[in-house]
């Protein structure tokens, strides 16, 4: 705010106390600290004032901005819609004049056609028979002769060992008497 250095403060407050005296000094320096805090924030809310109606000032601008705007889209869409209704209209007119004319061939309207029914579909029995190739039946491929399973090989009797088969079992302690019922029939 104002332009006073370090040295110029330092003369100031001499001259003060001086002047004052040392039992006055502390009493006036906090009165003009006081007034100095209270300049300050008068100076600080003008500053805001001044900055809040800058930024409404700028924001009205936009607002009338936005507004002209949505006027200018708004004036299109309604140019746009009544350009189509009167392109509408004209059609609908050269509909009807061509309906009230009697004339050798049909007129083809493009708003009709688009919201006309699809033609009819035929049925198989008003349209010709077209004629299909001669197709040969489908026969079942020869069989190779294969061999019957034997009843062994079903139930897994089969002594010949398979490749992948994990090696035979050592038959249990319980096969060794019979063998001696057998020798001692003999």
């Amino acid at each position: 705010m104002f332009d006073i250095g370090f040295s110029e403060m330092i003369v100031i407050a001499v001259i003060a106390l001086v002047v004052l005296g040392p039992e006055k000094l502390p009493r006036v320096a906090r009165t003009a600290g006081i007034l100095l805090a209270r300049m300050q924030r008068y100076v600080n809310d003008v500053k805001a004032d001044i900055n809040r109606e800058v930024e409404l000032d700028e924001l009205r601008k936009l607002q009338k901005e936005m507004q002209n705007t949505a006027q200018s889209i708004e004036q299109t869409v309604k140019g746009e819609i009544s350009a189509v209704q009167s392109e509408f209209k004209q059609i609908g007119d050269s509909t009807q004049k061509a309906l009230s004319e009697p004339s050798a061939e049909p007129v083809s309207d493009p708003v009709a056609d688009a919201f006309a029914d699809p033609p009819p579909v035929q049925s198989p029995a008003d349209t010709p028979p077209t004629a299909m190739p001669h197709l040969e039946p489908l026969r079942e491929p020869p069989m190779a002769a294969v061999p019957a399973p034997s009843p062994q090989l079903e139930l897994g009797l089969d002594d010949t060992p398979l490749a992948n088969a994990p090696p035979p079992a050592m038959k249990p302690a319980s096969a060794a008497p019979s063998v001696v019922s057998t020798a001692a029939k003999v």
